[in-house]
């Protein structure tokens, strides 16, 4: 799925590809990994259902996107990006006005598996090989500027699904959000299309052997290493992105203004995809990850310490431009370590990974909660599992300039 040729890269549509791109990733993938955050204390409210309970329907839903993500992109390699994203987009909005009826934990549950599997499965690794395949240089700004709609709707949708909440309830926030994803993303989809094909005569003698490694450590392994990193760094990631906005209403903020904050964050968050993109281009994407890595590590266990909305506000603007650099980083990695004939699936299985520890992350976030009382152990966890991300990917990096170094040294010796 992705895959660069010069045809493609020079022409104006592919502007059109990652502005479309975003907009349907900004509601997918904003639904899934964390909408339900607005709904956390209402649903408590109505139902008794704990925290940890509540905050598994978001782990159904990142299940349910880490599965499909493989089998949509894979039905986007057979067929097209389109018919992807066009399933996508129906399969989220009806889930969403079937969500608005729903009163049982179990119905919630499969609505959202179902939501992440065929909506956001569709609406986030056939977009973003798409836009891969329309660009032969500065692939990172372009998929930089693809992921920020991820980041927006991050931000976008629990604030405004708090603010529908605080408005009209529940039931109805879900139905206007399901409205308007019919309306809005089912256009759009339509707008996708793959980059035209270059003359053969362009690509005779010129075109790169699609199987060749383009780094010197096997395509299994570079999958491998990167989707066991990826995993603890999004156990690091979805702590603040499902439980900030609980977080400030425990401090008695209200569930607005705490909506509010986690949209600053994910604001300052698209500018910082877009940085970071670019950033991958100059740097390379392993030292990209390793920098917007340490940032999310360093500062995540520092959410405890805010007490006034203000210092919430001010605070989401600088972790939240760092943060955001991680999933920006993760998939040019993926397109840059892996071999042309490879990099769909590679790509199906380490965002794969990344949606399962978004799950996890979630899920101990509110059971921790439940367990103690505190965000305390929730929090810390989320540092240790960025640690641990920090080592394996620290790991990756040295092996391959080691390889390289050798290489280099055995070629000169030849």
């Amino acid at each position: 799925m992705i895959e660069n040729n010069g045809a493609g890269a020079e022409h104006p549509y592919r502007w059109v590809i990652v502005g479309a791109s975003a907009i349907m990733m900004a509601f997918g993938i904003g639904l899934i990994s964390a909408g339900i955050t607005a709904f956390i204390i209402p649903l408590h409210a109505e139902f008794g259902w704990q925290r940890g309970a509540v905050s598994f329907i978001n782990t159904a839903g990142l299940v349910g996107v880490a599965l499909g993500g493989i089998v949509m992109g894979r039905m986007a390699d057979r067929t097209s990006a389109r018919r992807a994203g066009l399933i996508g987009a129906v399969s989220l909005g009806l889930s969403l006005l079937a969500a608005a009826r729903a009163d049982a934990l179990w119905q919630f549950y499969g609505l959202f598996f179902v939501a992440g599997f065929l909506g956001a499965g569709g609406l986030f690794t056939p977009l973003v090989a798409n836009v891969g395949n329309w660009f032969t240089r500065n692939v990172g700004l372009a998929l930089g500027i693809a992921s920020a709609g991820q980041a927006l709707g991050q931000g976008g949708v629990p604030f405004a699904a708090a603010l529908l909440v605080s408005g009209i309830g529940w039931r109805d926030a879900f139905t206007v959000m399901g409205t308007v994803t019919l309306a809005v993303l089912v256009p759009l989809a339509l707008l996708i299309r793959p980059p035209p094909k270059p003359p053969a005569a362009a690509m005779a003698g010129t075109a790169p052997d699609a199987d060749q490694a383009p780094v010197p450590i096997a395509p299994g392994a570079v999958v491998l290493w990167l989707s066991a990193a990826v995993v603890f760094c999004c156990i690091t990631m979805s702590v603040p992105l499902m439980h900030l906005v609980p977080l400030a209403q425990d401090r008695g903020i209200a569930l607005n203004e705490a909506a509010s904050i986690m949209f600053v964050m994910l604001l300052a968050g698209v500018v910082g995809r877009v940085a970071f993109g670019r950033l991958a281009d100059m740097i390379g994407p392993v030292r990209t990850y390793l920098v917007a890595s340490a940032w999310q590590t360093v500062l995540v266990f520092a959410f405890l310490q805010l007490e006034e909305l203000n210092a919430f506000y001010m605070f989401a603007l600088i972790y939240g431009f760092g943060y955001s650099g991680v999933m920006t980083s993760i998939l040019v990695c993926v397109q840059m370590l892996t071999p042309v004939s490879r990099r769909a699936f590679a790509l199906g299985i380490v965002v794969m990974f990344g949606w399962l520890g978004h799950g996890i992350g979630g899920y101990q976030g509110g059971y921790f909660f439940d367990l103690t009382g505190s965000y305390t152990l929730s929090y810390a966890n989320a540092a240790f599992a960025g640690i641990i991300n920090l080592m394996l990917i620290g790991a990756l990096y040295i092996t391959l300039n080691r390889r390289r170094a050798a290489l280099a040294v055995a070629g000169q010796a030849g």
